[in-house]
């Protein structure tokens, strides 16, 4: 498997470095951080495309495989909440993004549709949940070009996971009945009526990932279903899931000063990306 624990660590080490934080109270690292992300992708393929935003911020696309015809979509969004490091928000899922990316174009395999790479900007706040956040502005074009897309998968908080017994928290105390109550586990999560996308993305990841991989299809108001760029595709009528270490619900340095680096895990992280390579490939 082409994947590079290694490397998953530099990109991580390197956007959490920037200091002051990449937020869009401090554009000059905002700026850093998009031409990091421009720099790996134009390493591995010309085909590389901005989508312009607001105040002189893009989108940044690189794409892989049929010009024409169905996508699969993969995406991360590469700002952070305030003057937080954002190693598992959302350092670890940009670098996620990254090594896909870089294995996709290293190792060539044939696809049957096209893969977008799409690095977001401003879906922390004050953006969340407007039309100025980056996914949203994303979605509406490609829905407005009549683009099929096959699925959309969002990248949002894979690195931080426990073995501490009791360390998963849940929205409902039903809940524990049903999931792990040990935080070493990822999840798939997808919208009520997305059942199939959801179950489908589960077991592929599952067929190469070693570690647990979880899943639920839930209604878009449960507590944190919503909170990330798939929020967007979903609203444009597209199948979109989230691959996520359930963010609040476990991690707590989840919008903090200590969401640093060293409270990682990247041997999982490296599985979790493992298993989003697969499922990528095979939808």
């Amino acid at each position: 498997m082409p994947v590079q624990r290694n490397r998953l660590y530099h990109h991580v080490a390197y956007l959490t470095s920037l200091q002051p934080a990449r937020s869009i109270g401090h554009p000059a690292s905002l700026h850093k951080a998009a031409d990091y992300i421009e720099a790996e992708f134009r390493a591995l393929s010309e085909r590389v495309s901005k989508q312009p935003l607001h105040q002189g911020f893009d989108n940044l696309i690189l794409s892989y495989g049929p010009e024409d015809g169905p996508r699969v979509i993969v995406g991360a969004h590469y700002d952070v909440c305030d003057n937080t490091p954002g190693a598992d928000d959302n350092a670890s899922a940009v670098a996620g993004l990254l090594e896909l990316a870089r294995a996709v174009h290293e190792e060539k395999p044939q696809v049957r549709h096209r893969i977008d790479f799409v690095a977001f900007n401003f879906e922390e706040p004050p953006y969340f949940a407007t039309d100025k956040m980056g996914s949203a502005i994303h979605a509406k074009a490609i829905k407005k070009e009549g683009v099929e897309v096959k699925l959309m998968i969002c990248l949002e908080m894979i690195g931080y996971f426990t073995d501490e017994p009791n360390s998963q928290r849940f929205q409902y105390e039903a809940m524990k009945h049903l999931y792990p109550t040990t935080g070493n586990f990822i999840v798939v999560v997808g919208r009520a009526g997305q059942e199939q996308t959801v179950q489908r993305v589960q077991q592929l990841m599952k067929e190469k990932a070693n570690v647990d991989v979880q899943s639920i299809a839930a209604p878009a108001e449960l507590p944190g279903v919503s909170l990330s760029d798939h929020r967007n595709y979903w609203a444009q009528g597209y199948q979109a899931v989230m691959i996520n270490d359930t963010s609040f619900l476990r991690n707590p340095h989840y919008h903090q000063s200590t969401d640093t680096i060293d409270t990682l895990d990247f041997a999982r992280m490296e599985e979790v990306v493992k298993g989003v390579y697969h499922a990528l490939l095979n939808f």
